[in-house]
Parts: C-alpha cells; sequence; structure tokens
C-alpha cells in the first residue's frame, strides 16, 4: 500500500498514550515523525527521548510549517476541535475514530479540508488490514460469495473498560466501516440496544443492526464484558460464506465456505461444502494505515478512510445512539435532509423527522414522534401518528389515518379511504392506549380503496388487498385477497400483475419476466429487486 519511492512528509502525533503510542512508533518507524505531544508532560517527554524527537506543544506544532501532517489520537470529545485548528492551520490530519462526536460538526470538518485541499483521514483501522482486504476482494472484486445478503460481526473482550464512552463508540466503528465498505450505500434503519452493569449511564453490551433498502443487513455485537476476545466478521452471500477472525494466526484468519442453498423441487436444501484458507498478504494494520496517509498526503490520493467515510460512520454511530436511548428504530439519513415539501394548510408536530423529497399535501397531520420517510407522498387529509414509522417511498392517498401501532416499510401504497385500527373493541368513553395491537406492513404491499385491515396482523411484501376488502388475519407475501373477510384469490408479482391462477412450483410473471417460486403457501420472487 506503500511506495517507498515517495518522499515521506513530516508529522507530529498529538496524544502519546493507550494508542497514541503505537502511531508514534509507526510514524517514527516510516521516519516522518518531526514532534510529539501530550497534556502529560512526563509521558511525552518519555516518547520524545524513546524516538528521538521534539516534545513541543500544539501551539508551536501548529505554527511550524515544516510540519505537513497532524496525526490526533487525544480523547474523543477533543477531535472536533483539534482537527479544525489543524485545517485552519493548513495541515494534512489523521484523526482516530471517530472523526467527532456531532454529526454537524463532522459535516463542517469534511466541507473545510475539502474547501482547502487538505488530506482529511479518519483511523478506522480494519479497512486496512490485509485479511480485511483479501475479504473484500473476495466479495467485491471476484464475487465468489454471489450477491451479498447479511454480515454479522462481534467484536468481544474483557479488556479496557472505558468511563468516558460506551462500547458503541469504543467498539463499533471498526465494524460500521467494514460493513459500510462491504454493502455500500442505501442504509435504510438503525436498531440498537444496550445494556448497563457497571455504570448506569455507560453501556457495556450493545447490538446493533442495519436494515438495506435492498434487503441486506447486518448485526453489531460487542461487549467488554465477555470471558474470551472474539473479533469475527462473518458474511453470507447467496453463493457461499467467509469468515475473517482476527484472533486467529495469520494463515486461517480469513476462510471461504462456499455453502449454499439450492432449492429442490421447491424446497431449501443447504449444500455443505469444505472451507478454503485464503492466503493474505503479510503486513501489520497500523503500519499499513500510516503509511496510506503519508502516501496520501504525499500524492495527493484519496484515502480509503476518508473525511467523507469517517462521516457515513458517525453518522451510523449517532443513529445507534439514539435509538438505543429510545428504544425504537431510526429511520437513516446518509446525507444531511435537503427540503422536503408541506402545503401551508398541512401541520408537522414537532418533534417528527420527514425525509428528504417528500410531499406533504393539503390538510394532513403528522402528529409528533412520528417519522416519514424519503420520497414519500402523503395525500389530502391524512393523520399519521404520533410515534408512527413510515418507510420510504410510500404512497398514502386522500382520508386514510395511520394510527399509533401501524409501520408501513418502504414502498407501501395505501389506496383512498382504506381504514387501519389498533383495538379489536373501540368505545368512546373508554380509555384503551394499552390495548393497542401492532400492525406491520412489509414492503412493497398494496391496500386498495375502502379496503380496512384489523390490528395485530401483518400484510406480507408485495401482497396486494383488493378495494373494499376486510384483512382479519396475516397475508402472506405476494398474496391477492379480496372479501370480507378477505381471503386469498391469487398471487401477485413485484410488479403488481397477478400470477397464474393454477397449481404451480414455478411461474413467470406474463408482465415483467420475473421468477417465482411456490411452496409451503408462500410465494417467493426469486428476482424480487435490489
Amino acid at each position: 500500500m506503500s511506495n517507498p519511492a515517495i518522499q515521506h512528509p513530516r508529522v507530529a502525533v498529538i496524544g502519546c498514550g493507550h494508542w497514541g503510542k503505537n502511531l508514534v512508533r509507526n510514524f517514527a518507524r516510516a521516519g516522518a515523525l518531526a514532534a510529539v505531544a501530550d497534556r502529560d508532560g512526563a509521558l511525552a517527554a518519555d516518547m520524545g527521548a524513546r524516538h528521538e524527537v521534539l516534545v513541543r506543544s500544539v501551539t508551536e506544532i501548529l505554527a511550524d510549517g515544516s510540519i505537513a501532517g497532524m496525526v490526533i489520537a487525544t480523547p474523543a470529545e477533543t477531535h472536533a476541535a483539534l482537527v479544525r485548528e489543524a485545517l485552519l492551520a493548513g495541515k494534512h490530519v489523521f484523526v482516530e475514530k471517530p472523526l467527532a462526536l456531532a454529526v454537524a460538526d463532522a459535516e463542517g470538518l469534511v466541507k473545510l479540508a475539502e474547501e482547502k485541499g487538505l488530506t482529511l483521514m479518519v483511523g478506522h483501522l480494519m479497512q486496512y488490514h490485509p485479511a480485511f482486504r483479501a475479504l473484500k476482494k473476495l466479495c467485491l472484486d471476484e464475487g465468489r460469495l454471489g450477491r451479498l445478503q447479511y454480515v454479522y460481526s462481534n467484536r468481544l473482550n474483557l479488556g479496557k473498560i472505558r468511563t468516558e464512552e460506551n462500547t458503541l463508540w469504543s467498539f463499533a466503528p471498526h465494524d460500521i466501516s467494514m460493513i459500510l465498505a462491504l454493502l455500500g450505500d442505501g442504509l435504510e434503519e438503525v436498531a440498537a440496544l444496550g445494556h448497563n452493569y457497571l455504570h448506569r449511564a455507560i453501556a457495556d453490551v450493545t447490538t446493533t443492526h442495519l436494515t438495506f433498502a435492498s434487503g441486506q443487513a447486518a448485526h453489531i455485537f460487542v461487549s467488554w464484558l465477555n470471558p474470551f476476545k472474539e473479533q469475527r466478521l462473518v458474511v453470507v452471500g447467496d453463493a457461499g460464506m467467509a469468515v475473517f477472525e482476527d484472533t486467529l494466526p495469520p494463515d486461517q484468519k480469513l476462510r471461504l465456505f462456499p455453502h449454499k442453498v439450492e432449492w429442490v423441487n421447491g424446497r431449501p436444501e443447504p449444500a455443505k461444502a469444505d472451507s478454503i484458507a485464503i492466503a493474505i498478504e503479510p503486513g501489520e494494520p497500523l503500519a499499513l494505515e500510516c503509511a496510506h496517509f503519508l502516501d496520501c498526503v504525499a500524492t495527493g490520493a484519496r484515502p480509503i478512510t476518508d473525511g467523507r467515510e469517517g462521516l457515513k460512520v458517525l453518522r451510523v454511530l449517532d443513529a445507534a445512539q439514539r435509538a438505543m436511548e429510545t428504544r425504537r428504530p431510526i429511520v437513516f439519513q446518509s446525507e444531511a435532509s435537503p427540503d422536503f415539501f408541506v402545503h401551508e394548510t398541512a401541520v408537522v408536530d414537532p418533534p417528527a423527522e420527514i425525509g428528504a423529497g417528500t410531499r406533504i399535501w393539503h390538510f394532513s397531520h403528522v402528529l409528533k414522534n412520528s417519522r416519514v420517510g424519503q420520497g414519500c407522498n402523503i395525500g389530502q387529509n391524512v393523520v399519521i401518528g404520533p410515534d408512527v414509522t413510515i418507510g420510504d417511498r410510500c404512497k398514502i392517498q386522500n382520508n386514510v389515518s395511520v394510527y399509533p401501532g401501524v409501520t408501513l416499510e418502504g414502498g407501501v401504497f395505501c389506496g383512498p379511504s382504506m381504514v387501519f385500527t389498533n383495538v379489536h373493541n373501540p368505545r368512546a368513553e373508554i380509555e384503551r392506549k394499552h390495548e393497542y395491537r401492532p400492525t406491520l406492513v412489509r414492503r412493497g404491499a398494496t391496500i386498495g380503496a375502502n379496503a380496512t385491515v384489523v390490528c395485530g396482523h401483518t400484510l406480507g411484501r408485495y401482497c396486494f388487498i383488493g378495494a373494499g376488502a376486510v384483512v382479519t388475519r396475516d397475508v402472506p407475501d405476494h398474496a391477492v385477497m379480496a372479501g370480507n373477510p378477505a381471503r386469498r384469490i391469487g398471487w401477485a408479482c413485484v410488479c403488481g400483475v397477478k400470477l397464474p391462477d393454477d397449481d404451480w412450483a414455478e411461474a413467470v410473471c406474463p408482465a415483467c419476466g420475473r421468477n417465482h417460486v411456490l411452496a409451503g403457501g408462500t410465494v417467493r420472487c426469486v428476482d424480487e429487486p435490489e
């Protein structure tokens, strides 16, 4: 990753503590270390003497024109201010994760670095690990796992327990960075739970779940209260699986499992194969990361983990933290949301979140704590909430009320005057909010005009509820329902066209050509859109 022919710039390391000392060591080995600084004078003096460099104050380093870059390994709450000072002084910056604690601060830093033409790189170390680089090649370049379906990571230990940040912010950035590198953009929702055992306000164990528009998902489990160390990343595709386990020796860190699932007579059958050890190049991840920064400063190349990548990771951390605090999933906004349209007669009660490109029309009302996704069209006289989540690209026609307990995933169509309920036996004079029953409408479902959905049921993906139907039970994926009570009268493609009525195990949509499999009373679209 490093080019030995390049004349490396000189840098100063700010922060020589638990992790900073490793950065000092690596930049000194590269012959690029000009100075060190730390608020602990004795520690700074020891590092300076050990590596034969000057001990300077931050002010002196900022003023020294011979020092091209600053490497920041101070407490996270100081990152934003130090990075800003360095950029304003014309220094290239390598900052340990996270880039900042607030998304708005990080956005400002990325903009400042780009305006000044300076390198801004965030220390997401695992992106430089030879095993992860080999895993990316396996998945993205060679496609040996086929279409990636889901990723999960465990980062567990009984080690350094922090009192200034929780395990999410301490451990999870590495895994978030790797997952985004593998699954790309399109993150739709972030859910997270934290558990506090040692400190009332600091989570020792967190689980985070990421859901993507493509249907891909990822799960992150981190803890510093585990009896053994585990650093494992598992990637599952439709043509194979891979495991990156960093605690194992180099020749065992990355293994390919050519397992896959085959459909035999309409039933899924696992097809297992022997695992294959994947060779990885030698190299210490931190040394490779430091060399990459020096090369980018010298050549003007864009770092793998540049400021924008650091900002993406921070947005996920921020959403996960809010999800932990509210114990509710967060509809993810990958960028600062552009304006949405709300008609002058419509009302949006704070705090409510409205996604980019959404339009809310005449006399509609979005109540507090509701979240409406991106690209939605909310018709006239629609009521949403309170505490309701609407996914991206939904269309809700006139005179529809989406009550508490109802959740719409992405791409749902609600026809004019259709009805959701949230209790089974309402009375005007009896309060029954504690009896609300949840209703989940899965991705791509269509509900026709004047239909009624009785609460407590799930409407499957791409199902089709006919006009005037009364839904009184769960609806399978792709089912076409009609009548009172609604009964299945057929199956529908993703595109909405009805599939053949006769008994079949496999069928092709006559309109769009998508393939479908019928097994166990449920239809699966083989070519479902990403």
